[in-house]
């Protein structure tokens, strides 16, 4: 079998973008699967029904640390996502953005995992 020609850096480039819109769009989606807080799609209310918003309640580990710490998390899911997308391999680029999407659930849920871990929220 023939080898592929190599992704091009625009076509990598363009991968990362892909997957890291659909993983901007939903992460919210993320944090209400995982922390089951009442988070919602952007388009729903956001934040606006989470439990931080709920005095004596267990708050959401992702929200209760503010933007710091959604950004921090948003940033832990992708820098494996443009890793994925640009390292050098001969991966077509379906085959690079199918990886990239698969990062996000996978990277995401173990992400929320360890700040809920760290921040006791499942105590």
């Amino acid at each position: 079998m023939a080898s592929q020609p190599p992704v091009s850096a625009t076509r990598k480039t363009l991968v990362f973008l892909g997957a890291s819109a659909v993983t901007v769009t939903f992460i919210i989606n993320l944090c209400a699967a995982v922390f089951r807080c009442g988070c919602q799609a952007w388009w729903a209310g956001a934040a606006e029904h989470c439990n931080i918003h709920r005095p004596g309640s267990r708050h959401c580990p992702w929200c209760s640390f503010g933007n710091a710490g959604f950004l921090l998390a948003l940033a832990l899911i992708l820098a494996p996502q443009f890793a994925v997308s640009v390292w050098p391999s001969d991966w077509s680029w379906r085959k690079r953005l199918l990886a990239a999407l698969a990062v996000f659930p996978v990277i995401g849920c173990a992400v929320g995992l360890a700040f809920g871990w760290f921040s006791g929220y499942w105590a």
